[in-house]
Formats: C-alpha cells, structure tokens, sequence
C-alpha cells in the first residue's frame, strides 16, 4: 500500500510517497539517491546502514520508512559543513586513520555523533557502548576510539592531539540487556 509520509532530512522538509514494506534504508539509498548509508547485513547486526532518528542512532534496514512521519533524519551526506568542509568526526577520521576500506565508516561516524552530540566528553567505555553494535573488519577499532574520542575533544571546545586517544581499547563486547543502535524502540 502506498502512503505519504513528511519528515526532516539532512534539515530540509521531505514529502514522499513509499510502501508501506519498506525500510528506512531502502528509502534513503534506492528511493531519495542518498547511497553514503549502507547496507551490510541486513538483519541490524553490523552497523554499516546506521542513521540517526530524532538524535537517536538507528540501524536503517530494520527502522520502517513509514515510522519517521514527522521524525528528523539525519544521515552521513547531511554532517558535511555549507561551506564543504568536513563535519569535525568526519575530519577526524581521516586525521586519526579511523577509516580503512570505508565500508563501515558512515555507520560508524553517525553512531559516534549521536554519542558526542549528547556528551562530547565521553568516555572510553561510553564510545565502546555507542559502537558496540557496529562492525569494522579492518581497523581493529583503536583508530576509530582515537578518532572519537579526538572529535569529542573538539566538540567539546578542548585541544585536540592525535596522540591522546584511548590508546589500547581492549575487547568491545555487549552486556546482556544493552541497548545498540540495532534495538530500536519506537
């Protein structure tokens, strides 16, 4: 069945006709063009397809399109600053070598902002909590919490220094009853 929903994406005003089986992901990447989110799984356990909905990081191939009537979207392609420079964990990123193929970069960057939006001095185990439901196969994670933890430093309005990052992080894990960007409560 097809429906119209309104919403806010990137901050500008979007109406659109969808199904009503589709997800979040499948309107954003085949539907409005925006192919920066991407899809790994499929099934909410990597992270690579992570957005954030009303300043919550959820994994769009498991959040209905249908659900963000009147929702604020947020995805990779909007953090870049009018000017055309880079979002400061965009930045940071790149600085810090948290990106190695890229795949899981997006995932990873909008996760971490939904995090630093809320607390831009974050702690270790706090950005390992955030992270914990997305996946890197390459980096090992210690440049993606060096990176993280240098764009909190400068969200926070702190000197930034490559060399003070988490250093060793130790294994991220999940405890039982945690809440990831893949557990989406509406």
């Amino acid at each position: 069945m097809t429906k119209t929903i309104s919403f806010i994406l990137n901050g500008d005003e979007i109406s659109c006709d969808i199904q009503d089986h589709w997800t979040l992901l499948h309107l954003l990447r085949e539907e409005l063009g925006l192919i920066g989110t991407k899809e790994g799984c499929g099934n909410g356990e990597c992270g690579a397809c992570t957005v954030i909905v009303d300043q919550l990081a959820v994994n769009s191939c498991l959040y209905l399109a249908a659900d963000i009537q009147g929702k604020q979207v947020q995805t990779i392609e909007g953090l870049a600053v009018h000017t055309g420079s880079l979002h400061p964990i965009q930045q940071s990123f790149v600085d810090n070598g948290g990106i190695q193929c890229g795949f899981c970069t997006p995932g990873m960057i909008m996760s971490a902002k939904a995090l630093l939006d809320k607390d831009p001095e974050a702690d270790q185990e706090a950005v390992k909590h955030a992270l914990a439901g997305n996946i890197c196969r390459c980096t090992g994670y210690v440049q993606i919490l060096d990176s993280v933890a240098a764009a909190g430093r400068q969200m926070a309005g702190k000197k930034t220094d490559k060399a003070a990052g988490y250093g060793d992080p130790g294994p991220v894990t999940r405890q039982p009853g945690d809440q990831t960007a893949g557990e989406v409560t509406p």
